[in-house]
Formats: C-alpha cells, structure tokens, sequence
C-alpha cells in the first residue's frame, strides 16, 4: 500500500499506523542535514516526513523583552526571545520542494504544517497531500478555516485543547471542506513524560468527535508510541534528529534514526498484536490443540465392556473427546474392540453428544 492510500485509509482495521519523522528545526539551518534527515527517516521505516513552515514574523513580533521571552524556567528555550528561537528553527521555503521531491523519490509522504494563510498557498502551490495544525494554533480558527478549504485530509494536534475548543477546530474544518479529520493526543510539553500523556483520552475522543485518532510523541522514548498504537492510534508523530547530543533545537525530545527505527518497527508489531476479536485460538494455534487434554482408552477393551476409570483417562494429547464429557460416560458400553492408547470417539459409543 502506498503512502497516499495509507493516508486516505487512516483509521481502518487492517491499515498499519502511519509513521511521521517531524524534522521540525533539527537541520540546525543546513540543507544537507535536512535531506540527511528524510533519508533516515526512509531507512528507519518511517511513512512520511513533515515539515513546518513559517517564518520568525509570522510567528511573533520582532521584540526580546516582556512577554516576547520565554520565562519557564523548565523550558528546554528558557530565556530565549521567541523572534530568535523561530527564526533559528525555521525552515527556510526555499527548501521544501526540494525536500518533498526527494522525500517520494523514497516512497514517503511528505508534508507540512502551515502557520498562517501565506504558509498555506505557499504548500498549495507545492501540491501537499494533507495540512498538519500544530497544537498551539488549534484555536487559530481563520488558519484552520483556510487549510480545509483545499480540500484535503487534516491532521489536528490537540495538546491542551479543551473538548470545546477541539469541537470548534472540527466544526470549522468539516464546515470549509477538510476530506478527512485525524485528530492527535498530544502533551503540549517539550520533552513530555510518559505518566501525562493520558492515551486514555484517544477513545474517548474518537467517539466525542467521530475521527480518527492518533498520538504526537514528544516523550523521550518509545514506550508510549507503541502504547498508543495499542490503544488504536492510527499515527504516530516523532520528532527526528541525527544525533541526540547536538545542538539541534529540538534534540532533546527527538528521536534519532536507531531510536525512530525501534519505534516503526514496535509499533507495527503492536498493531499486528492488536488484531481481532478472537475465541477459539488462531488459525496459528491449531496444531498447539495436540497439548490439550482428552479421553484415552487406558486398556484394551472389548464388545460390551464398561468404561471405567481404569479403562478411561483424561490425557494429552487432545484428540479424542472433550474431558466434559468423562463422568457422563463412565459405566457406558462400548460397541466395538478398542486397543489402548485409542483416542475415544462417539464412534465407538452407543450414545451421541446430545442423549
């Protein structure tokens, strides 16, 4: 199945989650690094990479005081003007094509997330299959209003949102156009840890908002991604960065490409693990049936003669009758000369299943 049938499919039972190495800002400025990154992510076995485009000004204003810096002290840009951190992170435009051709000269699906309305006619005109809105302009209603009107899937990262504000980022993009909503559980936390990702929240919002749903992982590990994909997501979000060490702005909630490779491959295996409503044992199981236990001719026995704990055990292998029915014959004739070590069957019984 290629990419853009995966992506059309999202959500269906036999459709494995979609995968997305996030380059975000972890080029460090560098276009080789970025085409560096799109090759890992097609060789760690991810389906798609993405993009973010914006610039510093249509983010913030150009100030480097007050509210304009970051003051959490927790934060991994503590300190930093936001004007300088997004223009250090950005991606410059002038990249993209180059970077979306060769991202499907790889087999990946490649797009981005606008951050205004010139972002989007920007991606437009480079013919993205979907939008991606990050989690802090979920409330930016006129940015969703704009990307749904081209028609394609959506993919909207909830973060903090609350069920109202979720309700009116569907209710806009169903309302101009989007073919397709996907909805994201996501902590709005960089890194976030495994205990406040609450993954709990994706079944309830599938069924709150009749979308698919799945998970961006801003965790430092796996673990949740393939908990994720356990509990139904139909994608999963990673940030990508060739060393973990570096500078990179991002590096310390991404994964790198053996990290990234881990997590594909665990989450497929999870998703495969999830499969079906089954009783009975698998198709796989059959031959295990052998391990069971049933009833056995202990001795060997004639025309007539009465089936007695002697003469009958509860054994493995499990090719003769159901122990269930052991008490029930215990003191039945049998019809015919029976060897030990004989599997019983009704066969060998006057009496039925149903007598």
């Amino acid at each position: 199945m290629s990419p853009e049938e995966k992506l059309a499919r999202l959500g269906e039972a036999d459709v494995a989650p979609l995968i997305v190495a996030e380059l975000s800002g972890n080029h460090m400025g560098d276009f080789s690094i970025a085409r560096a990154l799109v090759k890992a992510a097609a060789d760690s076995g991810a389906d798609a990479v993405k993009l973010q485009t914006y610039t510093a000004d249509t983010m913030t204003l150009p100030y480097r005081s007050g509210d304009f810096v970051i003051q959490d002290s927790t934060s991994l840009w503590h300190g930093r003007s936001l004007h300088d951190l997004y223009a250090q992170a950005a991606t410059p435009w002038e990249w993209h094509n180059e970077l979306f051709d060769y991202a499907r000269t790889l087999g990946l699906l490649a797009f981005s997330s606008p951050f205004d309305s010139t972002a989007v006619d920007f991606l437009e005109g480079l013919g993205v299959p979907c939008y991606k809105i990050a989690s802090f302009e979920l409330t930016d209603l006129p940015l969703i209003g704009c990307a749904a009107s081209k028609n394609k899937p959506m993919i909207l990262s909830t973060g903090m949102a609350t069920l109202s504000e979720i309700e009116d980022a569907i209710a806009v993009a169903r309302e101009r156009g989007a073919s397709k909503i996907i909805l994201l559980k996501c902590t709005s936390r960089y890194p976030a840890s495994a205990e406040h990702s609450n993954l709990s929240t994706m079944a309830n919002m599938a069924t709150a908002f009749g979308c698919a749903v799945g998970f961006s992982d801003h965790t430092q590990t796996i673990g949740s991604a393939v908990t994720a994909v356990a509990l139904g997501a139909c994608m999963v979000e990673k940030h990508l960065v060739l060393d973990r060490n570096s500078n990179a702005v991002d590096a310390g909630f991404s994964a790198d490409p053996d990290q990234l490779k881990q997590l594909a491959a665990a989450c497929k295996e999870a998703w495969l693990a999830r499969g079906t409503v089954v009783y009975g044992g698998s198709p796989e199981d059959v031959n295990e049936r052998y391990y069971r236990r049933s009833l056995y001719i202990a001795k060997d026995m004639k025309v007539g003669d009465v089936l007695s704990p002697s003469s009958l055990r509860v054994v493995r292998p499990g090719y003769g009758l159901s122990p269930k029915y052991y008490e029930k014959l215990i003191g039945t004739q049998v019809i015919m000369d029976i060897p030990a070590g004989t599997a019983l069957s009704w066969r060998h019984l006057m009496m039925r299943p149903d007598s």
